[in-house]
């Protein structure tokens, strides 16, 4: 028989999992886990200030060579002083078209970033979605140890089985729930890599 004192423990982890997993729907998002603000798309205003990017966004993948810039300036294992480097190779190799290939440049690392964001929050929804079902599966076996307890007399067995089933249950839940702080930074990781190599590409123009 599960100990009284674990199971009473157990469910206070099962109340204060899934307190955690509604806190994000005072903002209007049931299944948004993380404290942070959603927000699926990169701001663009508040890191461009150069050219309008209307046209470069519908041609940057005709440069074969901006195309595969683009690519390794957005993944996150080319570190910042390397993609900047990178960025003022660039720069210097396109001459009098400097401005304008920076500015293609930019429009093809802001879409492919834009995208990898919205792919992440995404990602996070199901997350939530999951720890929110793991929670509720969590409760209902919770009251089945409960109903299985107060059985007079007691089924051990019974209330062994449940108890054993309630603790995996409950481990796989703090697993992920222990995951949140670290997957609800991915978003703000993206942007400030966003925000880094933007900077550099603009100063690259100048």
């Amino acid at each position: 028989m599960i100990h009284r004192s674990l199971f009473l423990g157990l469910i206070s982890l099962v109340c204060a999992g899934a307190a955690a997993a509604q806190t994000p729907q005072q903002h209007g998002q049931p299944d948004w886990p993380c404290r942070q603000v959603r927000v699926p798309e990169l701001a663009i205003a508040s890191v461009w200030t150069g050219p309008p990017l209307d046209e470069a966004m519908k041609h940057w993948r005709d440069d074969q060579t901006i195309a595969d810039l683009v690519v390794r300036l957005a993944q996150r294992r080319t570190p910042i002083d390397e993609a900047e480097q990178l960025i003022g190779q660039f720069a210097k190799s396109s001459g009098d078209r400097r401005k304008a290939r920076l500015t293609t440049l930019f429009a093809g690392v802001y879409e492919r970033m834009n995208d990898e964001r919205r792919d992440v929050v995404s990602g996070l929804d199901r997350f939530g979605r999951r720890l929110k079902d793991m929670a509720e599966k969590a409760r209902e076996e919770t009251q089945r140890l409960r109903d299985q307890q107060d059985q007079k007399p007691p089924d051990p067995e019974a209330v062994r089985k449940a108890g054993e089933s309630l603790q995996w249950r409950l481990r796989l839940f703090e697993e992920q729930r222990r995951m949140i702080g670290y997957v609800c930074e991915s978003p703000a990781l993206i942007e400030q890599r966003f925000g880094a190599l933007a900077r550099a590409i603009q100063q690259a123009m100048e």
